[in-house]
């Protein structure tokens, strides 16, 4: 026990002295524990990847709170483990050389009411939560497990023929049409419904268990605490999303790795949902969906809820495999606001930076400011604003056929979602399927977004659609393709300063729709372009002016 409280003692130290480096915390409060140090050893616990540990952690962890808190000390080894619940002035540290692997068993697994994307849901208890905690974290250089791959359907386009015909003969089922494989019966009846896990009266505990494997957990889920550390861990293999801090306030996430295969069905990084005060900084995440993901509740349930996730910054992170590097939506009804990203890297991302909501979201996504990005080969859109949201993969699957949305102007009532107020700068991409793509509602487009210092080479250009305010200052495009460079529809107030773009390129404004207006173009060299201007489906002559 001295030994470990002596080891512990240098650990909480060396955050102290973190803690004063890093006094730049604006309003992120740092938890505190004691340094008294509870070995799961002591509570019986084997690291011999078989013997199941669920209640001698579970033990330590209860035992640290009674005695005031402290550290509970995961050592070397491999630790079979179920549900563990974290408890308030409680580090679970898990040490270099230890992994905390959750067991496929499901039936470890209660079904408990918590929420998915947004709403209320019965869903499997996820392996590590706190609720209502104050001072809790997880640190260490060890890895947490969640076991997801025992959990999660996967798609047949996803994989290789080999990776197909392995994952078959481990069992599971099919879907009717072959392309999809569920781990279980069970698993596959709950596409069947849909949204079976929302709770309903006429539901019953017979029904939620017919499609219980279904309902895969979070892997780590935090509700409604204060005071909050993630440092040092490798989480990996989530069953659905990896980070789920919900409703939480001063929230810091330092140093650590995400992982998930890259086909993993929701396999998010972290989602930050309704969270206030909140640090991200020098952590790398490469997983199956979103990577740094805002939220706020989705829907009525969001806005009913209406606590925005604020006050955020986030720098010196690196995101590889993911549908998005950084992203807000598309569950933000309850809005986000007071957000900081700087100093980040994207690399084979399906898209960067990635904004996305829908009609009936409602909730205002404002005061976002973004600089020095940095990326390289992005699948999709190196920026992307999008009010289209379909619930679907960002890239297409080969054969995959995708219908654009119909564009009607609909009443602007409280289920109308808002985009406005991003400063973006200092972005630079080396490949991209498409540079920027911005696109709106006809009742209620995307407004005040600053583009500045801004170089990209991808195949096509920029693509705006039902914009108003925006600013492109200092913006170089390189597109393979470049009739046009820039296409405007049914925008107004667009405006270019200083664009520069490839040379002899066959059009350089392509401008559609009788509803563009202001649009100006300065300081920009037309005369590299074989075309500069071309108007069509009732766009104005007046629409456009050039200096």
């Amino acid at each position: 026990m001295k030994k470990y409280s002596y080891i512990i003692g240098l650990i909480l130290i060396g955050f102290s002295a973190s803690v004063k480096a890093n006094s730049a915390f604006e309003n992120v409060q740092q938890p505190q524990f004691k340094k008294d140090t509870f070995n799961i050893v002591t509570f019986g616990a084997k690291g011999d990847c078989f013997f199941l540990n669920t209640q001698a952690i579970n033990q330590a962890i209860d035992k640290c709170q009674q005695k005031g808190g402290g550290v509970v000390m995961v050592p070397s080894g491999i630790w079979l483990t179920g549900p563990l619940k974290l408890k308030s002035n409680v580090n679970l540290h898990v040490s270099r050389g230890a992994t905390l692997l959750f067991t496929k068993d499901f039936n470890e697994y209660k079904l408990v009411k918590t929420n998915w994307e947004g709403i209320p849901q019965m869903r499997n208890q996820s392996p590590i939560s706190a609720e209502n905690a104050v001072n809790i974290a997880i640190t260490g250089n060890g890895i947490i497990d969640g076991n997801g791959d025992a959990w999660r359907m996967v798609k047949k386009d996803k994989l290789n023929p080999s990776q197909w015909k392995r994952l078959i003969e481990r069992g599971g089922v099919l879907s009717e049409d072959k392309k999809t494989w569920y781990p279980s019966e069970k698993s596959l009846k709950g596409t069947q419904y849909n949204n079976p896990g929302a709770i309903k009266n006429e539901k019953t505990d017979l029904f939620y268990d017919s499609v219980k494997d279904f309902l895969r957990p979070n892997m780590i889920l935090f509700t409604s605490c204060k005071n909050v550390l993630l440092q040092g861990v490798t989480f990996q293999n989530s069953a659905a999303w990896c980070l789920h801090p919900l409703m939480c306030e001063n929230l810091t996430v330092k140093n650590i790795i995400v992982k998930n295969p890259f086909y993993a069905q929701n396999g998010d990084g972290i989602d930050v949902e309704s969270c206030k005060n909140v640090w991200i900084e020098n952590s790398v995440f490469d997983v199956g969906d979103d990577a740094l993901c805002m939220k706020s509740g989705r829907d009525a349930e969001g806005r009913k809820r209406n606590t925005p996730t604020e006050n955020v910054t986030i720098k010196g992170c690196t995101v590889y495999a993911s549908h998005g590097g950084f992203v807000i939506g598309s569950e933000m009804s309850g809005g986000v606001k007071n957000v900081k990203v700087s100093n980040c890297t994207f690399i084979g991302t399906d898209i960067g930076l990635r904004f996305k909501t829908t009609r009936g979201r409602g909730g205002v996504v404002e005061n976002i400011d973004i600089k020095d990005i940095y990326m390289k080969d992005i699948v999709g859109e190196a920026i992307l604003f999008d009010m289209y949201y379909a619930a679907k993969d960002p890239i297409p699957l080969a054969g995959e056929k995708r219908e654009l949305p119909k564009v009607e102007m609909k009443p602007v009532d409280e289920t109308t979602p808002a985009f406005k107020n991003f400063n973006i700068s200092n972005v630079y991409c080396n490949g991209a399927e498409k540079a920027i793509f911005v696109r709106g509602l006809p009742e209620k487009h995307i407004e005040n977004i600053r583009f500045n210092n801004i170089k990209i080479h991808a195949k096509q250009g920029i693509d705006i659609q039902e914009a108003s305010s925006l600013f492109f200052n200092n913006v170089t495009v390189y597109s393979e393709e470049t009739n046009p460079v820039v296409d405007i529809t049914n925008s107004d107030k667009i405006n270019f300063n200083h664009l520069e773009y490839t040379n002899q390129a066959e059009n350089l404004f392509r401008v559609s729709g009788e509803r563009n207006a202001g649009i100006n173009i300065s300081n920009t060299d037309t005369s590299k372009s074989k075309e500069k201007l071309k108007l069509e489906f009732g766009a104005l002559e007046s629409a456009v002016k050039i200096n």
